[in-house]
Order: C-alpha cells, then structure tokens, then sequence
C-alpha cells in the first residue's frame, strides 16, 4: 500500500498451493503423461510439484533465462520442448496433456528480423514502433503454435487431440484491443473479453458460439473430453464443461449454479480507477470501482464497447446487480478492499497508473453511486 491509495487491497499467496488439485495432477492420475512449458506465474515451486512431471522450469515472465525479452528464442524453445514431448508420447502410445504459456511478445527485438521487416511492410506507417514491433512479436508467437498444431498432423493424431487455444487477457494498453475499453490489468471488456478456439473429434469446424464463457469452465471441459467423472472432481470447481456446446449445440444454455458472472479484481494494477469487480448479468455488466464507491452499467449486447454508461437511468437494475455480486463474493470469502485511513491525495500510488480518464478515456457517461447500504462490507 502507497499513501495515495484510497482503499487498502486484501492480501494476496503468490504461491500456487500443493493441495490444490490441477489438470496436472488430475489427468496424470488417469495415466496421462503431462507437460507445461512456458511461463509459469503460479509461484518457485517447480510445476512437478503441481502435476506437470516435464516442464522446463518455474518461469515467469522472463524466462529460464530471466531475460527481459526471452523472445523470439524462447517461443520457438518452448514448441519444440512441446513437439518432442508429443513425439515421445505417441510412440510410446501414452495419452498426454501438453499445456504451453508463451511469454508475450511486446517489444520490436521480441521477433525475428525477418519478421519485423515483414510486419512493417504490412502496416506501413499505421502504427509506430513499438506497436509494430509488439505485432511482430505476436506474429512470431502465432507461427511457433503453427509448428506445433503441424507436429499434430505431422504425428497423425489429429482425430484424437483436442486443441484448446485462449488467453488470459486482453492486450496491455487503453486503445489497443479495438472497439474494446482499455486492457490487461482492468475489468473492462478489453482486459477480460478474450478469443477461445476448440478444436477436436466430434467438434463441427466454422462454427460460432455466442454463450458466455470463461477459462474457469476449461476444467470440467478437459475433464469431460478425459472421460473422468464429473463426481470425482474437486466440489470448489466454480465452471462447467463446455462439451454441450461443442458436440450438440452451440446456442445451447449452459445449466451454471448460478445466472450471474463475477470478475473480482481488488487491486491496483493499470486501470486509473484503481480497484474494482464487475458482474454480468443477462446482457448487463455493472463494474464496482472501490476508490470512488461509483458504479458504471452497460448493455453488452447493444454496446460491445462499453460507451455508454445506463447506472444513471436504471438504478433499480444497478442494485440488484450489486446485491448479487457482494452475495457471491461474501459467499467464496472474498477479500475486499478497505478505506486506508492514512490516504493522502498528493501520495505516490500503488500500480502502473500513469493518469488520464477513468476506464481508458472512452465516451463516459458520469457514473452513480448507490447508497451507502450497498456499499461493500469490510472482510
């Protein structure tokens, strides 16, 4: 905590404890050889000890070589660390589960020359540097999963291998995840809403699926595709399998315990606003920023964007909204954050905040604040 914080954020483990049970150790107790490569931001302890019996480290963001940039190098490293594996496994005629982080590609030297050149013809004088040269490192990024999805043909095991491709969010910047408000280190739909491809046996290509989703859902998905019984899987298990929507019907409703979908994120980290949660609800989504107490309500499915703010025109649904977030998150024991008693307006503050409007400088419309019984409960 910093004297300009408004709030005191809950404390937070930066280790991945053992007794939680992961698809590491879920699948290698089915027989399954596993392997992570890649970043590994769950913690020192080596990801064996979470399963994952070949793994090239506990990397974070630098790599096993703590570099500042580790690629171009290392996204190549870690497709080949996956494509061996997979190689070893299907002569062995040893089911697997191969899981790869890639670490970001963000910087001009994060790519191949060839590939930067190649980049910069294509964009011409559209972006600056340092926006070409993270293009670049994606583009490097996207050609290592391409030598990974070719060892699966190469191998002949397509017509057994499930594909699962996502992120964990949206792209770090205010306007560089297009129609969408700001980015990694936010709860708006730029640091949240991310891609999802599924590929596999029994899954139709082409098609387009509208359901709302998360990453809390791949879980009982693989678990499912596994043929492990739903029963045996940890009963704190928050998402459900997605397999209904991948080999019946993609519009079909997902039966969830609950309607509601909550993001609590009650840090500091690069939203100006500073610590907030949001709630989708139908096709609402209703942010809570702790700082200001204020509340921010859009209509996704008019307004991808969040541009235009509705909490002043629909107070009734804003309540409701907060009611059954702080239900939810009194019910998981979640953290929230606190008045700081010792704020001070002129204090340095926590996080990679660096000014400008709140939620990434889109069209705001001014925001409400319920009253003082919705607030959020202290811990």
């Amino acid at each position: 905590m910093n004297p300009g914080d408004k709030v005191i954020c809950p404390s937070f483990i930066t280790e991945l404890p053992k007794d939680i049970e992961t698809l590491g150790t879920l699948l290698k107790k089915r027989g399954y050889a596993t392997a992570h490569f890649g970043k590994w931001h769950l913690g020192r302890a080596n990801p064996r000890e979470h399963g994952f019996d070949e793994n090239d480290g506990a990397n974070s963001n630098g790599g096993p070589e703590n570099s500042a940039e580790p690629n171009p190098k290392q996204c190549y490293a870690t497709a080949k660390l996956g494509s061996d594996f997979m190689s070893r496994q299907v002569k062995a005629k040893k089911p697997f589960y191969l899981q790869i982080s890639h670490y970001p590609g963000k910087a001009p030297d994060a790519a191949n020359p060839d590939t930067l050149e190649s980049v910069k013809k294509r964009l011409g004088t559209r972006f600056d540097f340092q926006r070409i040269g993270m293009a670049a490192g994606n583009e490097e990024i996207d050609k290592t999963i391409g030598v990974v999805l070719a060892k699966i043909k190469d191998l002949g095991i397509s017509g057994n291998t499930y594909i699962i491709y996502t992120a964990d969010h949206g792209a770090q910047g205010r306007n560089i995840n297009g129609a969408l408000t700001n980015g990694k280190g936010t709860v708006w739909e730029g640091g949240l809403r991310v891609p999802l491809l599924i590929a596999g046996p029994q899954i139709k290509p082409g098609l387009f699926c509208h359901s709302r989703v998360s990453t809390v859902d791949l879980f009982p998905t693989i678990a499912e595709l596994a043929v492990i019984d739903s029963a045996t899987l940890p009963k704190e298990l928050e998402g459900v399998s997605l397999v209904p929507l991948l080999k019946k019907d993609p519009g079909i409703a997902l039966i969830r315990p609950r309607e509601e979908f909550v993001v609590h994120f009650p840090h500091y980290d690069k939203d100006e606003a500073g610590p907030a949660s949001a709630i989708y609800f139908q096709s609402f989504k209703l942010i809570c920023v702790y700082e200001t107490k204020q509340y921010h309500l859009f209509d996704l499915a008019i307004d991808v964007g969040e541009s235009k703010d509705l909490a002043a025109s629909k107070p009734e649904l804003v309540k409701l909204m907060d009611k059954r977030m702080l239900e939810y998150l009194q019910s998981v024991k979640a953290g929230m954050p606190v008045p700081n008693p010792d704020y001070d307006a002129a204090g340095v503050r926590s996080g990679d905040r660096h000014g400008g409007k709140q939620g990434g400088g889109k069209n705001k419309k001014a925001a409400v604040s319920p009253d003082a019984g919705n607030q959020p409960p202290a811990p």
